[in-house]
Order: structure tokens, then sequence, then C-alpha cells
């Protein structure tokens, strides 16, 4: 599906294209940023198939809910899960993951990210293609 064609089939626009602790093309669209009255950030992430963001964690942990596609979600040390459409993920704080799409299927979700995100390092391309 083409970037046009993609921002005009989901909730959101687009938003930018965000290079730094992702792999591949990954957008960004801030939805919400006050700190009233949930002090929270919510941005909603559009993956194109086979991006990914890097590992990383939430200090005060972080919401998904899927808004279209399919995409991996994966904590350390667990097998990834497979999220579609309508899944909500909840992260603890201080778990180290990652999120991005499928080799085949765009992926959206709306990140709700309270407190800061600690960025580490990116998901091989190995342990992408396994699984």
């Amino acid at each position: 599906m083409k970037n046009e064609q993609l921002s005009h089939s989901t909730i959101f626009p687009l938003g930018k294209k965000v290079e730094q602790y992702f792999t591949g093309d990954a957008y960004l669209q801030m939805v919400f940023t006050d700190p009233e009255p949930l002090n929270t950030a919510i941005g909603n992430v559009t993956f194109a198939p086979g991006a990914r963001n890097n590992w990383h964690s939430h200090q005060e942990g972080q919401v998904l809910m899927v808004t279209g596609g399919e995409g991996w979600y994966q904590e350390e040390g667990k097998p990834a899960r497979l999220l579609q459409t309508g899944d909500v993920v909840n992260i603890p704080p201080h778990v180290k993951h990652w999120h991005g799409a499928t080799t085949d299927s765009w992926f959206v979700h709306l990140a709700l990210t309270p407190g800061q995100t600690d960025w580490l390092e990116p998901v091989s391309d190995e342990e992408y293609s396994n699984l």
C-alpha cells in the first residue's frame, strides 16, 4: 500500500517520517501532548512492511492500541506476539521490548506513553527474520 493510500485509510494523518531509533520506513503523528489531565503523550505510529523500532523500555510503562494492519510485539526473553487491529498491549515499566510491522503488512498503532523512553540497540535483521 502506498503512503498516500495508507494515509487515507487510517484515523489520523500519516505524520512525519522518523529515522532515529527505527529500522525501515516509520511515521509519527502526535495526537496529544498536553500534561493535563493525564500527563501522557499519544502518538499515532505507522510502520511500513518490515519496519520496526529499536529495543527500548519506558520508565512509566506504555499502552499500544492497534488500529490497522499486522505487527509484532516482543519482550526480551519471550516469543514475539502477532498483533492485529483491535489488540491492546499493556507494557509495564522498565520492560525491554520492541514493536513493528510484519514483513508483508503495514502496521498502525496508537502509543500512550507517559514519562521517559529509554532507547536501546536496534532489533537485528537476524532477530527479525527468525520470527
